[in-house]
């Protein structure tokens, strides 16, 4: 009795100090500055960008229909691509958290290589492949009349290949964070495989997943240099402003610019809302 009582002592006492308000050191003072520095460099760029778009030259940009079509065609492309990269991401991060095998190594680095090719370089490798000519463009435009030059499917493959690890990993780390024996108890409360995984895994590494498909879809609206190669024409928002650039010049570019930013800020503050959510608790049998 005595040594519960001792025990719920300690534990009111831990509380207690985690709880207690602390004054901020010199190392949370520091941390803060070298945070604002990075936060700063990375916000006024595009503060500025802002502050020097006029609501004309906003509004005249932003009636283009060709600007719109362009934004829309990015969100639409980068909707799927996160779709696909969901679809078959999670079941690959999966399988690379739970099991182990010769080579898992070197499908993981293959899975990060993606991240470190110049993504003009990602273009050209995807043209070999997807092209007219191409290992699998030649033969899917002849059996199916699929291609993937100048179409939506080509804007998808594209963005995929550069943004796909995105969530390969996030999800990885969120099974490898679910602890396996939560799997084996439910096992032998005799759920099967698929409803240990739905009902136990997938909600535990919930959190983890959706931010993968967040960065997943962000990473694949900005994507230029694969697009441009592979596809060029119908032209994304990236495209399309370097396009307005080469053109016009500054002006209807930077407007263009900002409008794909705003919309990009709402739909990515969404995204992340939704991937803060808690994920659902697992059902009881």
């Amino acid at each position: 009795m005595d040594v519960t009582a001792s025990a719920a002592g300690t534990r009111k006492s831990l509380w207690r100090t985690r709880a207690a308000p602390s004054r901020p050191g010199t190392l949370y003072l520091l941390c803060w500055f070298c945070g604002s520095v990075l936060l700063a460099f990375l916000v006024i760029p595009l503060v500025a960008l802002a502050a020097h778009q006029s609501g004309r030259n906003l509004g005249e940009v932003a009636g283009m229909a060709d600007v719109r079509g362009a934004i829309a065609l990015s969100l639409e492309g980068a909707f799927l691509s996160a779709a696909l990269a969901a679809l078959a991401g999670v079941p690959l991060a999966y399988v690379l958290a739970r099991t182990a095998f010769p080579g898992k190594g070197v499908i993981a680095a293959l899975i990060d290589l993606p991240l470190a090719v110049p993504h003009t370089v990602a273009g050209i490798a995807l043209l070999m492949v997807f092209g007219r000519q191409g290992f699998f463009g030649a033969p899917l435009q002849g059996l199916v009349g699929l291609k993937f030059w100048g179409t939506l499917a080509g804007i998808v493959v594209a963005m995929l290949f550069v943004s796909a690890p995105y969530t390969v990993n996030a999800a990885r780390i969120g099974f490898e964070a679910v602890d396996p024996r939560l799997e084996k108890i439910a096992r032998t409360l005799g759920l099967g495989p698929w409803r240990t995984f739905l009902r136990i895994t997938l909600p535990l590494a919930w959190h983890s997943i959706m931010t993968g498909v967040t960065l997943t879809y962000a990473r694949s609206i900005s994507e230029f240099g694969a697009v441009v190669i592979l596809v060029y024409y119908p032209m994304t928002a990236p495209v399309k402003i370097y396009e307005l650039f080469l053109r016009f010049g500054l002006d209807q570019a930077a407007a263009a610019a900002v409008l794909l930013l705003v919309v990009s800020l709402v739909l990515f503050v969404a995204l992340r809302a939704l991937a803060q959510r808690d994920a659902p608790a697992p059902e009881r049998r």
